[in-house]
């Protein structure tokens, strides 16, 4: 096994990727060494890694000579254009963005789910959207048992999934409201202060958002099951990290909810979090920088045979970008 690798991280200056980079150092990835990639606007910024500052390096078509592992951060736009360049280059990708996920001959990988598509890739492993990581990890296991038929979920998103400028554009609208001022809209289309906004991402013809219509696909594609239906609302709130979900499932077999929480309590990356007569349930406030998806309020689902309904919350920023792309990298 090589000393190390030459690893990239394009988008080194956003929220995700600064969590990765933290997270590398953190779980001592053989990081040989680092390049840290941003757009032109952080050509003066450095990253600290292991005691050391690193310069950002302007993203180009150079940027990936040499380079061993790339993470993407940089949007779709970015991905589109240098994935195939660093490819070519014989850096294997890791994308955490919509470019490539529903692409036929590129893995989309949940470790913890289906880690045996990794050695299928050809060069690039897509990491899912954040809301739907969190799902298929909890869910995963129950799918196993009983044959999920349906699942209907609601989430409830945190603005760090929007990038520092809704972060900061939230404790803007706080304190502009707490002085009497009105508060200024720039990143979304309403005040997200003490709000809650049905729309995440543009609207497509059948009026769900592609948001909503990332979760269904990548939910199917991940649990490699195309007849699973799927109806998903998406939901931006004034929560700074970890997003929450309200999922009910139908499944084929029936299972109590003392056995849905059995087989949860023996799932990889999942804690039960399920004693509401006691006020416990996951919360995002707790989820925040744990590595863990949190489950409870597991209970039957009166208004279906076979339903269970559940309240799922993770880090959104953590397990939902960073630490599952880190992990893919470590299974690499």
């Amino acid at each position: 096994m090589p000393s190390g690798y030459k690893v990239a991280v394009a988008g080194v200056t956003g929220v995700v990727g600064t969590e990765m980079v933290k997270i590398l150092g953190e779980r001592d990835f053989p990081v040989k060494e680092l390049v840290p990639l941003a757009s032109q606007r952080s050509m003066d910024k450095s990253i600290e890694f292991k005691g050391d500052s690193i310069p950002v390096q302007v993203l180009n078509e150079h940027s990936f000579k040499g380079v061993d592992i790339g993470f993407f951060f940089a949007g779709e736009a970015m991905s589109r254009e240098f994935i195939p360049i660093a490819v070519r280059n014989g850096c294997v990708v890791i994308d955490n963005t919509s470019a490539f996920r529903m692409e036929g001959d590129v893995p989309l990988v949940v470790p913890e789910v289906n880690s045996h598509r990794i050695k299928e890739h050809k060069g690039i492993i897509a990491n899912p959207s954040c809301s739907t990581i969190q799902m298929v990890v909890v869910l995963n296991p129950i799918h196993k048992q009983a044959r999920i038929r349906r699942i209907v979920v609601s989430t409830y998103q945190a603005v760090s999934g929007t990038g520092i400028k809704a972060m900061d554009e939230l404790t803007e609208q706080v304190r502009d409201l707490f002085n009497f001022r009105e508060p200024k809209i720039s990143v979304y289309p309403h005040q997200i202060a003490f709000n809650a906004i049905p729309h995440i991402d543009e609207f497509v013809e059948n009026a769900y958002t592609a948001e909503e219509m990332k979760i269904a696909d990548e939910t199917r594609k991940i649990l490699e099951d195309d007849s699973i239906r799927i109806c998903a609302t998406t939901v931006r709130v004034p929560v700074f990290y970890g997003h929450s979900e309200a999922v009910n499932i139908e499944t084929e077999k029936r299972l109590s909810p003392d056995e849905v929480r059995k087989i949860l309590m023996d799932a990889p990356g999942v804690i039960v979090e399920d004693d509401p007569l006691h006020n416990k349930y996951p919360l995002a406030i707790y989820a925040a920088g744990k590595d863990e998806c949190f489950v409870g309020r597991i209970r039957e689902d009166i208004s279906v045979d076979n339903g269970i309904a559940m309240w799922i919350v993770s880090d959104n920023i953590r397990k939902g970008a960073a630490l599952n792309a880190v992990q893919i990298a470590e299974l690499l």
